[in-house]
Parts: structure tokens; C-alpha cells; sequence
């Protein structure tokens, strides 16, 4: 034996290993193998411990230490307590062994008398395999300890959000941190306002406030994560955490993650979470969640000129195809620079679609005109506001339960229909009645189609479970109503606390004008139409008169009235052509007068000879 090399001595100890046998702690491990060292007269010997990790892990901090020793060739044996130490997954040993049998390092494990230096184990597979074993049985134990309690509503982790601390008395409560709970509220309300994850980590930053992690470093709670070297640089990733946690509303959710099973180091979301509502102090309500997660679905692109966001993106839709609007703006062409929203299927030529151009500064103005008239009669008729809301609700929810109702119906017999001609295609080419080529292009597409009907599906579904759960809430817009006092501009927080959505439909020409409907939903009401006595203050125009002759602006003319001013155009360019013909002429003639080239030039038409157009009269 080359007593030059090292010989390491290895111990490992999970959590679940302590809690079931006090001896196999790291203390008695070590004293355990030093004994072992000193009766065989083992010198030159370096501990490795792996403390707190599991069995099933392979990326122990020891291990791969172990690992590097030995592909340095700076080891000459290694000496374990037992078989489970080295790992409990009994494939990873048996190439950790083979490993060692080409590297001509010697095994031992002392308490089971494994010494591959006299010889291989015909036992030792099934040491391996039963050390998987109680692995996966202790995996599934501790599952099911979990999931009971957290059935009964109870944590599992001591983990807790921004915001929070443990109740000293009671670990299982959350109250508020009173010093972070409105940096939390104020995150939330900075989305309302149109403001991005990246704006908002940098307002923090510049107003000096701890991060999450330097927080609780100050506070004395143990929490994950390595402080960064600025105690106060916020990340935009740490925002959008902060976000996606529906904790803020004073939920307790549990069982939020789930690993596959117990090998599994990555954990995936749990579509069965366990969700208890009014569990502890809410920071915001659900009513500004469901706002933010709405304005957080859709990404909005700072504006070229001011670099703000524009709020409107991902609030317009298109009335036929059901897309978002797209935004466009710049000064391609232009004098003034553009800014407005057209049809994103349009736009990019995805679906057959129209225009649907709006600008966004009409947008705006039919939006601010309509939050203002709804709120003006909320407050003159609250019974009757009520009243029409909850019958304008009941018809819209049952006929739109009836249409989502069919549609569910029609895409799961479709699912069903495709399914099986997926079996029927896989026994075609089985029996080489199709080519390869032609069953991969109809397999691709059958496969897309199904991915397209279960996205249908599960979105029709939740849309009947929410008009099954939710009523409308006309108490509650009273609320954001009475929250308001002016409506004078415009403003990010104005139309994401208002607006649900806007439907912008083609624009048509009726009468020689362009005519557009536009559909406005509310939040907590939807569509609401106002009595016409709302819009007694918008009185018809009378035309508009224009210079000193006192004609009709076109677009108030009839077809007749334009018809008569067609005619005074043409006559009108008929004059300045022969003007501009008569002074090219002159000039021509001018420039040839004295040279070789000089020439008669031609007879200038008097006004007389100019043809008139005929003019007619308007009765």
C-alpha cells in the first residue's frame, strides 16, 4: 500500500438519519472510523464530512472533493462506516465502485466488513439496493407526515415573504412587518401606476431601502440566501417574486412546489396547492391582485420619446379576431410623430383580419369620458345603479354560459375524434400501409391539434367555474368610486383600477363620415350601458361654418352639396393649370429670344378661352 496517498475517512448524516438513530451521528462516525485507522495501523488519513445531506444527493460538497482527490490520483483507500454513507441509489454506487476498482483504490466498510482488497461482495448489490430502499421509504414516510399536516392547515416550512414576521408566541402565525409591509403594498400599487419591475428595483435602490435578504440579516431571521455586498440594490427578479405571491392577501398556501419523486432535486408548481383564505393580516386585497397579475400578463415596450410604457397595450382587443391591439408609434412618413393601435393579426399577418385602427389619444378620451358619466350617475343613483347591474348581469352570465357551455361540448368531441385517429394512423403505419414520412407530418399534426383543444378546453372550463363562483360586484366599484374624487385626466391608475377591458371594432363610413364602436367593460360590472338622460349634455353640432363665404365643412355635406363643390374645384385647377402652362410658356421664350434657337412661342389662351366647367346650383 502506498502510504504516500491519502486515506480518507468519510461520513455522511441526512436529517431524517439523526432523527432515527442517535449513533450514526458525525461525532460517533468519525471516533468510529479513527478507531478502525488506529487498530490497522492506518496513517496519513483526512476526514471528509457530509453533514445534513441526503443519501440521494450527488452533489455533496465532500463527495465532490472526494471525487477531485481521486481523479488526482492523490488517494490510496477510503474507509466508510457502511454502504448507505456512500449514497442511496444503488445504480450511482455501483459506478462509483467500478470507478474505484480501475483507479486501484481500495473500499472498506467496517461495520459490514467490506474490504475489497480481499475481494469482491457478492452481497454487496443488494446492501446497495436495500440502502436505496429505505431511502424511497423514508422519502414517502416524510411525504406523508407532510401532506397530512398540511391538510390540517399547518406549515411545513419555516420559510417566510417580505413583509411577514412569525408571531413570537405562535410560529405556525404570520402578523405584519410593520417596517416592510408598505415597501410590499407600494410595489403593488407602482404597477397600477404603469410602472415595470425594473423601474420600481431602481426606485428602491435610490431611496436606500433594505433588500428582502438584508432585511431579515438585520431582524436576526435565518432566512435563504446570500446578502448581496449592496445591502440596498433591489433586483427586478426580487419584484417580480414579491408579485407572484398570493400570501400578500392573507392566504396560507401550502404545498406550493412537488418534486417528481424523491431523486428529483428540481421542484415543479403543484396544481393541487392548498389554499386557506383569511389566514393571517392581508397587505393588499384580492381586487388590486387580480389587477396586477392582469397588467403583469402582457409586456408593454417603452415608448420611443419618453420611455414610458404605454398603458393602453394589453386593454385594447380586437372585436372579431379577439387579439390584442398592437401599439405603433414613431414619425415614419409623418410630420407629427404617430401614435396609435391596430389589430396585432393585421399586423402580422397571422389571421385574416382588418385594421381596426384607433388612436390612442381617442382611446384615452372615450375611456376618460366614460369612467367619469359612470361614476357622475353612481353617484346620483345608487339604488337604480344596483338595481341594473345585478338584471344586466343575470341575462349576459346565462347566455354566456350557454355559449361557453356548447363550445366545451363541440372541443371535446373533437379531442375524442382525434384520439382516435391517432390510434387509427399509428395502425396504418404499423402495418405499412402509410410511408414514414407521411405518418410523422400527419402525427405532427394531430399532435398540435390536440395541445390547441386542451389549451380550449381547460380556458372554457375556468371560464364557466368563474361564472358558477362570482357575482357581480356592484358594492364593490361603489367603493373604487367613492375612492375617487377627479376625473379630469387621464392616467395609468385611473384605467387599470376602472378598466377591464376596451373592444375596438372596424371603423365603417355612414354618411360620408367614419363611425366606430367601441366597447368599454368595467371592472366588477362589465358593459354598462347609461340611461340616454346621461348624455343630454352632448347635443348635435350644427355645421360648422368656414371663411367668408360661409360654406359647410365637407365632412357635414350631402352628396349633392360635395357633388356642387366638385364642380367649383375642377373649374377652379382648370384656371391655375392653364396659368402655370401660360408662364412655363413665357419663360421659355424669354431664355430662346435672340439665339438660333429662338422660336414663336406658343399663342398664350386668353380667359375666355378656358373652358368652364358647368356649375350647378344647389337647392
Amino acid at each position: 500500500m502506498n502510504t504516500a496517498k491519502l486515506t480518507i475517512l468519510y461520513s455522511r448524516l441526512s436529517k431524517e438519519d439523526e432523527r432515527e438513530n442517535e449513533s450514526l451521528s458525525i461525532e460517533n462516525q468519525k471516533r468510529y472510523l479513527e478507531d478502525y485507522a488506529y487498530k490497522n495501523g492506518i496513517t496519513n488519513i483526512l476526514h471528509l464530512v457530509d453533514d445534513g445531506w441526503s443519501g440521494t444527493r450527488w452533489d455533496r460538497p465532500a463527495f465532490l472533493q472526494m471525487m477531485e482527490m481521486i481523479e488526482s490520483k492523490n488517494v490510496s483507500q477510503i474507509c466508510i462506516k457502511d454502504m448507505s454513507r456512500l449514497g442511496r441509489d444503488h445504480l450511482r454506487v455501483g459506478l462509483f465502485l467500478e470507478q474505484l476498482r480501475d483507479s486501484n483504490i481500495r473500499l472498506v466498510a467496517v461495520a459490514e466488513n467490506i474490504d475489497t482488497s480481499k475481494g469482491e461482495d457478492d452481497f454487496m448489490p443488494f446492501r446497495n439496493l436495500f440502502a436505496e430502499w429505505h431511502a424511497r421509504d423514508t422519502s414517502r414516510k416524510i411525504r406523508a407526515i407532510n401532506d397530512a399536516r398540511t391538510k390540517d392547515g399547518k406549515r411545513v416550512s419555516g420559510a417566510i415573504p417580505y413583509g411577514y414576521i412569525h408571531d413570537p408566541t405562535d410560529r405556525q402565525k404570520w402578523i405584519l412587518d410593520e417596517a416592510a409591509a408598505p415597501t410590499v403594498k407600494r410595489i403593488f400599487q407602482s404597477v397600477i401606476e404603469g410602472k415595470g419591475v425594473s423601474i420600481i428595483a431602481d426606485e428602491l435602490s435610490a431611496e436606500g431601502i433594505l433588500t428582502p435578504t438584508a432585511h431579515w440579516t438585520k431582524l436576526g431571521v435565518g432566512m435563504p440566501g446570500k446578502p448581496n455586498a449592496n445591502p440596498t440594490r433591489w433586483a427586478p427578479s426580487a419584484i417580480a417574486s414579491i408579485l407572484k405571491n398570493e400570501e400578500y392577501m392573507g392566504w396560507k398556501v401550502l404545498n406550493k412546489t412537488v418534486k417528481e419523486n424523491y431523486k428529483m432535486k428540481r421542484r415543479e408548481a403543484n396544481p393541487d396547492k392548498l389554499i386557506f383564505k383569511d389566514d393571517h393580516p392581508a397587505i393588499i386585497d384580492e381586487e388590486m391582485w387580480s389587477v396586477v397579475q392582469r397588467l403583469r400578463g402582457t409586456k408593454r415596450n417603452r415608448e420611443r420619446v419618453t420611455g414610458v410604457p404605454q398603458p393602453l397595450t394589453g386593454v385594447l382587443y380586437c372585436s372579431d379576431c379577439g387579439y390584442k391591439m398592437y401599439h405603433k408609434q414613431g414619425k415614419t412618413g409623418r410630420v407629427r410623430p404617430h401614435n396609435e393601435y391596430v389589430c396585432t393579426s393585421y399586423r402580422h399577418y397571422s389571421r385574416d383580419c382588418t385594421i381596426h385602427y384607433i388612436r390612442a389619444e381617442a382611446a384615452e378620451e372615450l375611456i376618460l369620458d366614460t369612467i367619469r358619466r359612470t361614476c357622475n350617475y353612481v353617484r346620483k343613483n345608487e339604488p337604480e345603479f344596483i338595481k341594473r347591474v345585478h338584471e344586466v348581469s343575470a341575462t349576459f352570465q346565462e347566455t354566456a354560459i350557454k355559449e361557453s357551455k356548447s363550445k366545451l361540448v363541440k372541443s371535446k368531441r373533437r379531442r375524442d375524434e382525434v384520439t382516435t385517429l391517432v390510434k387509427k394512423l399509428f395502425e396504418s403505419y404499423g402495418l405499412g400501409k402509410i410511408p414514414e414520412n407521411h405518418f410523422a407530418e400527419l402525427l405532427k399534426g394531430y399532435d398540435e391539434e390536440q395541445q390547441t383543444l386542451d389549451a380550449d378546453i381547460a380556458n372554457l372550463q375556468s371560464e364557466i367555474d368563474t361564472y358558477n363562483t362570482e357575482t357581480v360586484k356592484a358594492d364593490k366599484f361603489i367603493d373604487l368610486v367613492n375612492r375617487h374624487t377627479e376625473f379630469t385626466t387621464f392616467s395609468p391608475v385611473l384605467l387599470n383600477e376602472f378598466i377591464e377591458k376596451v373592444i375596438i371594432h372596424e371603423a365603417v363610413k355612414v354618411n360620408g363620415k367614419r363611425t366606430q364602436q367601441v366597447d368599454i367593460y368595467l371592472n366588477f360590472i362589465g358593459k354598462f350601458e347609461l340611461p340616454q338622460s346621461e348624455y343630454a349634455d352632448i347635443q348635435e353640432e350644427p355645421p360648422k361654418l368656414t371663411g367668408s363665404r360661409g360654406r359647410k365643412l365637407r365632412k357635414d355635406m350631402t352628396e349633392e352639396e360635395l357633388r356642387h363643390e366638385r364642380e367649383i374645384d375642377a373649374r377652379y385647377y382648370a384656371k391655375k393649370r392653364a396659368k402655370r402652362i401660360a408662364e412655363e410658356e413665357q419663360r421659355r421664350a424669354d431664355i430662346l429670344a435672340g439665339t438660333t434657337f429662338e422660336d414663336t412661342p406658343k399663342s398664350i389662351k386668353s380667359k375666355s378661352a378656358i373652358p368652364k366647367a358647368p356649375i350647378s346650383k344647389v337647392v
